[in-house]
C-alpha cells in the first residue's frame, strides 16, 4: 500500500503561470519523500503537459487529470478521453468527485464506465465516494457509500483493483463549517476497507490506498494520517498554498 497526497483543488483555479509557480514553490521546498510515498498533482486539462514536464525529474511526484469521459472516442465535443490522457503521459485520473456527481449528475453506472476506460489505457483512477449531510444525519452513510463502491468498482477483477485508489469525501464536512473528526474518518475508511475485503479478499483490501478527501490542513493532518486506515489525503484548499501543502505532505507517516 502506497501513501499518497493529492493536490486536488486546482479545479478551475489559477492561470498557467500561477500554476507553474505553485508547483515550483512546492518542489523548491526540498521535500524528501520516503519509500512508498507519492505526491500527485491534479491540474486542469490545459496544464497537464506543463505539470508533467516540471515534475519529471522528481521521483515520487505524479500528475493526475481531474476527469475524463466515459467513452473511448467519438463525437463528444469538449470531452477528453482516457486514451488522450495516456498519450501525454498522465499517471492518474480523479473520477466521481462530489462536484462532478452534483453539478454534472454523474451516476455510479457512468463512473463504472469511466473506471473501465481509465484502466484500459493503463492509467490509475482515484475513485471518490462519500455522503452528503442528509445521509450522515440519517446515519445511513455506510449503506450509501457501499452502494457507490458496489455499482462503480465491484465489477472489476482483483488484478484491476490493484491500480485503483479510493478517496473518501465527507461531503457534509466540505465548505459547511462542519468538521469530520479523525475518528469519523477512520470509521468510514475501515468500513470501506471491509467492503473491499468482503468482495476481493483481505490481501487486496490491505493493499488498497484509501485517502481522506475532507478538509485536511496542516493543523489536523498528522492526527488524520495517524489513523490506521487513512493512507493519505485528497487535499482541498490547502493544496493551493505551497507552504500549507508542503506541511501536509510532511505529516504523512
Amino acid at each position: 500500500m502506497r501513501k499518497k497526497i493529492v493536490a486536488g483543488n486546482w479545479k478551475m483555479n489559477l492561470t498557467l503561470a500561477q500554476g507553474e509557480q505553485l508547483i515550483n514553490d512546492i518542489l523548491q521546498a526540498g521535500l524528501k519523500l520516503k519509500e512508498g510515498q507519492e505526491v500527485i498533482v491534479a491540474t486542469p486539462f490545459p496544464y497537464l503537459q506543463k505539470a508533467k514536464s516540471l515534475l519529471k525529474s522528481y521521483p515520487g511526484f505524479y500528475v493526475a487529470a481531474q476527469n475524463c469521459y466515459s467513452e473511448k472516442s467519438g463525437a463528444y465535443t469538449g470531452e477528453v478521453s482516457a486514451e488522450m490522457l495516456q498519450s501525454i503521459g498522465v499517471d492518474y485520473v480523479i473520477l466521481g468527485h462530489s462536484e462532478r456527481r452534483e453539478y454534472f449528475q454523474e451516476s455510479n453506472a457512468m463512473l463504472a464506465k469511466k473506471i473501465d476506460q481509465v484502466l484500459a489505457n493503463g492509467l490509475k483512477p482515484i475513485f471518490c465516494c462519500g455522503e452528503p449531510l442528509e445521509i450522515r444525519q440519517a446515519e445511513t452513510q455506510n449503506a450509501y457509500v457501499a452502494k457507490q463502491l458496489e455499482e462503480s468498482l465491484f465489477h472489476l477483477t482483483e488484478e484491476q483493483l490493484k491500480n485503483v485508489v479510493i478517496a473518501y469525501e465527507p461531503i457534509w464536512a466540505i465548505g459547511t463549517g462542519l468538521t469530520a473528526s479523525s475518528g469519523q474518518a477512520q470509521d468510514m475508511h475501515a468500513f470501506i476497507r471491509s467492503q473491499i475485503a468482503n468482495k476481493f479478499g483481505r490481501e487486496a483490501a490491505l493493499h488498497t490506498s484509501i485517502l481522506y478527501g475532507g478538509s485536511a490542513k496542516p493543523g489536523n493532518a498528522a492526527e488524520l494520517f495517524a489513523s490506521p486506515d487513512v493512507d493519505g489525503g485528497l487535499i482541498g484548499g490547502a493544496s493551493l498554498v505551497a507552504a500549507d501543502f508542503v506541511a501536509i505532505i510532511e505529516k504523512l507517516s
